[in-house]
């Protein structure tokens, strides 16, 4: 039953862990960590325009340029003339509303930041390849160690290492994000024009990140409690095993009966656990005839007991 309940944990930290990877990989690959909205200047339509578009300004000068009374006149009929444009940006790429509203262009997010704060988001990506190679390796060794059907020895150094190597990872993880936060606050005060937002909040890759980091923290947790509980039951069956062989070997020493009851008095458990453990023990020894027959004994002389 303990080594049923054993792989059961093994198998619970190992699924932990590859959610962990998957949330981690996703959030890496996508470019929805922060999204917004961008207040532009509405252009002049150009081209043939038919009706009217919501995101230029038409105009009816039939002098091939911008009139500056139309615009004026435009302006004065309350016409909005600003348009708001959404935005997406992740570690990689930063997507942007093209003007017409219809599809959008992307551009390198390191590109972007300020030349200041690109070393910053180089840790960062470098932090979360580490985040997600530390948590591949951790997974592996979990793996192995379900897999494996050699000795207890072996399968608990496997469950050290995984445990370090996870929480190694959870720690990186954390990190970078955090870095990658920073660097993006930073770019909204410090980046360039063409680029700040009116208005940004996270979004659903920054939610997968943080969600990997809670997955693999929860692996590495069950998995270091499954190491430290394996290692206590280690060290009762010890503490059991060096009481029966004392036992064993006090009962061998023995000369008389006033010994066997002395030794009896002295070894008297104090709670009921330890007396169930002198009970079996007890039996499994005078099965296999390590007690001594007091009858067979020589009897002691009469003047002993005046």
């Amino acid at each position: 039953m303990t080594g049923l309940d054993r792989r059961r944990r093994a198998s619970l930290a190992l699924a932990l862990n590859l959610a962990a990877m998957l949330l981690a990989v996703s959030a890496l690959t996508t470019s929805h960590w922060c999204e917004g909205t961008r207040k532009v200047v509405k252009p002049f339509c150009s081209g043939s325009v038919v009706g009217r578009q919501s995101y230029c300004i038409s105009y009816n000068s039939t002098r091939g340029g911008n009139d500056s009374r139309m615009v004026q006149y435009v302006f004065e009929t309350g016409e909005d003339k600003f348009v708001m444009r959404t935005f997406h940006s992740g570690i990689w790429f930063s997507c942007e509303q093209n003007i017409d509203l219809i599809g959008e262009k992307c551009r390198s997010f390191i590109n972007v930041a300020p030349p200041h704060e690109r070393g910053v988001l180089w840790l960062c990506i470098v932090a979360e390849c580490l985040y997600i190679l530390l948590l591949s390796t951790g997974g592996i060794l979990m793996s192995i160690e379900v897999c494996h059907f050699g000795n207890v020895i072996d399968g608990l150094k496997l469950n050290a290492f995984a445990a370090i190597f996870t929480v190694l990872s959870g720690l990186l993880g954390m990190v970078a994000h955090m870095m990658y936060t920073t660097a993006f606050q930073l770019t909204v005060s410090l980046g360039p024009e063409d680029w700040k937002p009116q208005t940004w909040d996270y979004s659903w890759s920054y939610i997968l990140a943080w969600g990997s980091f809670t997955a693999c923290m929860a692996s590495s947790v069950t998995t270091i409690n499954r190491y430290t509980k394996t290692i206590l039951e280690f060290k009762h069956k010890r503490r059991n095993i060096e009481k029966n062989l004392k036992i064993k070997q006090k009962l061998l020493d023995l000369d008389s009966p006033d010994q066997v009851w002395d030794m009896y008095i002295s070894s008297v458990p104090s709670t009921a656990e330890e007396l169930l453990d002198l009970s079996s023990s007890a039996r499994k020894l005078s099965n296999n005839s390590v007690f001594l027959d007091l009858n067979d004994m020589p009897e002691p002389q009469s003047e002993e007991y005046c």
